[in-house]
């Protein structure tokens, strides 16, 4: 149901209708990594209150962009995924993720970062036009936050946690500068901003395909 009209017959203000309320596109941008209970989903936005989360849910949820699912028991529950409709805005979170992490600058005081946000900027730095026929997994550590990132047929799937299997393990605390360009691989390693297992081929790999 959308909560905001604008008196316009047209795509673009019917998309902000149900897109343009505060928080809408962050919870999108959480789920397009995978589903999230409420309490995983208000744990990765700390600044939302509980009653603003169930309300954009809900209205999400009649827009047929998300859909609850029970889970089997244990542990049982229910989580918010993606619909079919809902995954149609992946490229536009995407282009706008990209957009702004150009005008990232340094984190301002009070700012966090969650492992949402670290999966939602290798995403939306993906690089596809430099993939080739790569078939490599990298899972990122920045400080206690893990994910991971399967690069295949020119696509990248992100997942929260450890990968089940990675080929480069990347531990940083200068993701944005490295993907920015802003420092060399070789420097990154040096100076001790980045250290990784795996081969060392593999990490100046992982600078091209992820690329601000």
């Amino acid at each position: 149901m959308a909560t905001r009209a604008y008196g316009q017959y047209c795509g673009f203000s019917r998309a902000l209708e149900v897109l343009g309320e505060r928080w809408a596109l962050l919870i999108l941008r959480d789920l397009l990594i995978g589903p999230e209970r409420f309490s995983d989903l208000q744990r990765g936005l700390p600044g939302i209150p509980s009653n603003v989360l169930s309300t954009r849910l809900k209205e999400l949820e009649e827009s047929g962009l998300i859909q609850r699912r029970p889970l089997p028991r244990p542990p049982g529950g229910v989580v918010y995924e993606m619909t079919d409709a809902g995954r149609g805005l992946e490229d536009v979170i995407v282009t706008l993720g990209r957009w702004g992490a150009k005008r990232l600058g340094d984190r301002r005081a009070g700012e966090i970062v969650t492992d949402d946000s670290i999966a939602s900027a290798l995403r939306t730095t993906f690089r596809p036009d430099a993939a080739g026929d790569d078939d490599l997994t990298f899972e990122l550590h920045v400080g206690e936050i893990v994910v991971h990132a399967h690069v295949h047929d020119g696509t990248v799937t992100m997942g929260r946690g450890p990968a089940p299997r990675a080929d480069l393990v990347i531990a940083t605390d200068a993701l944005r500068e490295l993907l920015a360009g802003e420092i060399s691989p070789r420097a990154a390693i040096a100076d001790h901003h980045v250290r990784i297992t795996g081969e060392r081929a593999l990490f100046d790999r992982f600078v091209t395909l992820f690329r601000i």
